[in-house]
């Protein structure tokens, strides 16, 4: 199923949904195994007291029975190279953390390997972390004479480490590692605009309707007897001239032959600058920023790479209407740069944060595409059980269902009696906020008064209590109690304090709020900020 976001974990999403040889291209940027806690930080809008953020997923991995599991398919797999690599590098590092990172991906590679067409290219985006034993995955999962590139992409700046300034050079790039499924892979050969210097090093001539030109050889590299003739006077080199006669001529007419002063001077061949399709794009990328805090593009999601980056990759290993495959798709660049390149996409995240994230992002961007968003509860029945199983996604889904920013009050630890916060406008100028609390097992009237509490702590206009359970005429009556908030600019009255159930929500009932302006979310999701660097 192709334009699709899948919320899951993205190896029983692979094994269920994608089928064998059915994707042209796939790009990953899993966790480094860096062992930082990523936040994404809400910034709040001009006139709200406070800031938040939400851990966005915890880049560690830890030996478990996971892992163990993880290792032992590998070996059931029948992939013997993968495999006998993975036992070595257990030996050597032991059941550790880096170890059930490897074993973890193992797996996962195994798959993207399988749903690759013959015709198919795969591109891991890692750090130098792990890079190198991620390579030798690599070359057993997908043969090491389909190995194309190491491609470094230089960061412009460095990743702050003081800590280790004394003993080491700081870290300013990343590592994408390129495979092919087979000899058959497709590649596109890529360009990007040559540098000033360049140009003003080379380019040096201009010719009469102003074009800029520079001079090349006209000598052919070998005898050819054909190509040994005189030409206006200039006698030919002794191998000949690099084209024959007719070709001599037809580029004369077309003024791409350089005739010096002296016929006892050499012909020349005239390269003009706009011709050019630019500097071949080699393995050292170094022309594409990170994003930055002034970013037009910037989500706040703390690994978001360059649509340019994602645009260059697709370009050279994909064609129009191809289908792309990003297994953690993060804040959606990949499907970003697919869509606005003319392919098809597939995403897959397993937090739900990630996929309302893009969910969002692909509508703005585009906003009559029309795409599936798969994994998330679609039925009560389906929302319950994610709060049986999942107690957080369940929570970042029913938040993403009202439209609420997720809410950790700025630090580790208890929320504060909050789950999040919706943001609106009620004269169109001054932001206000109302509160939302989920509640996906048993409620009763203490969490009204609690939430009423929070409410007046907080200077919420209004507070969204969402229930599995239907209220109690208690709850109701303290719900009430809590009373009524006018709209000076409408003179619309709205409860103060409200209460939803899981039931109404797909019923589409929905905050009784006015003017939410979701471009207040949108605007703050883009911003960074000095505290945002510190978190990361």
């Amino acid at each position: 199923m192709t334009n699709t976001l899948y919320f899951g974990d993205n190896l029983h999403v692979l094994r269920d949904h994608i089928a064998s040889e059915s994707v042209d291209l796939v790009y990953l940027d899993p966790p480094f195994n860096s062992n930082a806690n990523y936040n994404i930080l809400f910034k709040s809008p001009e006139g709200a007291q406070s800031e938040s953020q939400i851990e966005a997923f915890e880049d560690t991995w830890h030996w478990n029975d996971s892992a163990e599991d993880a290792f032992d398919e590998v070996m059931r797999s029948g992939n013997t190279d993968a495999f006998t690599l993975l036992r070595a590098m257990r030996d050597f590092l032991g059941e550790n953390d880096m170890m059930a990172y490897l074993a973890m991906m193992a797996v996962r590679l195994i798959e993207l390997h399988r749903v690759l067409k013959p015709t198919g290219s795969l591109y891991l985006h890692c750090d130098p972390t792990a890079s190198h034993y991620l390579k030798l995955l690599l070359d057993g999962v997908f043969g090491a004479t389909n190995y194309r590139n190491e491609i470094v992409w230089k960061r412009k700046a460095g990743r702050g480490e003081t800590n280790n300034a004394a003993i080491r050079f700081g870290v300013s790039h990343d590592i994408v590692l390129f495979y092919a499924k087979s000899p058959a892979s497709a590649f596109v050969r890529q360009y990007r605009p040559n540098s000033q210097d360049y140009i003003n090093s080379k380019f040096t001539h201009v010719d009469e309707s102003g074009r800029r030109y520079r001079l090349d050889n006209l000598t052919s590299p070998s005898f050819r007897p054909n190509l040994v003739y005189e030409y206006k006077g200039y006698q030919p080199p002794e191998k000949g001239w690099a084209v024959s006669l007719e070709r001599m001529k037809e580029m004369d007419a077309e003024g791409r032959v350089h005739f010096p002063d002296s016929k006892e001077k050499r012909l020349q061949r005239k390269r003009f600058l706009d011709e050019l399709e630019g500097e071949t794009v080699d393995t050292l990328w170094d022309d594409i920023s990170p994003i930055n805090s002034q970013a037009q593009e910037r989500l706040g999601y703390p690994t978001q790479k360059p649509l340019a980056l994602l645009e260059r990759i697709i370009a050279a290993s994909s064609n129009e209407g191809d289908v792309v495959l990003d297994p953690f798709c993060g804040c959606g660049t990949a499907v970003h740069a697919a869509q606005k390149l003319g392919r098809q996409w597939i995403g897959i995240d397993v937090t739900h944060l990630a996929v309302g994230l893009i969910e969002k992002r692909m509508k703005e961007a585009f906003p009559a595409l029309d795409f599936e968003v798969k994994g998330r509860p679609q039925s009560l029945a389906s929302a319950q059980d994610l709060a049986k199983r999942d107690k957080h996604q369940f929570e970042l889904w029913a938040l993403s269902v009202v439209d609420a920013d997720p809410w950790k009050g700025g630090r580790k630890g208890p929320d504060g009696g909050i789950d999040g916060i919706i943001w609106f406008k009620p004269d169109g100028k001054k932001t206000e906020k109302a509160i939302v609390e989920v509640k996906g097992g048993a409620t009763g009237v203490k969490d009204v008064g609690r939430l009423a509490q929070v409410m007046e702590r907080e200077g919420a206009k209004i507070g969204v209590l969402i229930t599995n359970q239907l209220p109690t005429r208690a709850m109701e009556r303290d719900a009430a109690a809590v009373g009524v908030w006018e709209n000076e600019y409408t003179g619309r009255k709205h409860p103060r304090l409200q209460i939803i159930t899981l039931a109404e929500l797909f019923q589409n009932k929905r905050p009784d709020i006015p003017w939410v302006d979701t471009s207040v979310a949108k605007k703050a999701r883009r911003e960074e900020t000095s505290k945002q660097a510190k978190l990361l």
